[in-house]
């Protein structure tokens, strides 16, 4: 969930689901294009040496790795973690007030039109 303090903008917004698709398909394609060339320059460059087995590993390893990458979308790329201590405000709270803890008082105020000391009756007592 992006909860950001900044209002979005139209620029900041994510490629729509068709663009991210286009996107990742020519990603695909352009790396298979490269495992195609690995493949090729494999078996026509002679003599063959150390580089026949780098390009022949290449050729092997490119069809996981495109795959992978076609199908991390840009939103998944785009999504970090969020430190959610960096949006707290700072508490500021007096060192003395965490050593003693919070004591609530209740005053009770006489009834209006009772003069002091004078008993109604309202403990029980008669």
């Amino acid at each position: 969930m992006n909860s950001s303090s900044k209002a979005q903008s139209a620029t900041s917004l994510p490629k729509a689901p068709r663009d991210d698709a286009g996107a990742r398909s020519a990603r695909y394609l352009a790396m298979m294009a490269v495992r195609i060339a690995c493949f090729i320059l494999m078996v026509v460059i002679t003599p063959y040496g150390w580089y026949t087995w780098v390009l022949g590993a290449a050729a092997i390893v490119l069809p996981y790795i495109a795959v992978v990458f076609a199908n991390v979308g840009q939103e998944a790329r785009r999504n970090r973690r969020e430190d959610p201590e960096r949006a707290l405000p700072a508490a500021g709270a007096p060192a003395a007030s965490a050593a003693q803890p919070p004591v609530i008082r209740i005053d009770e105020s006489r009834a209006l039109g009772e003069a002091p000391g004078e008993d109604t009756g309202r403990d029980g007592a008669a």
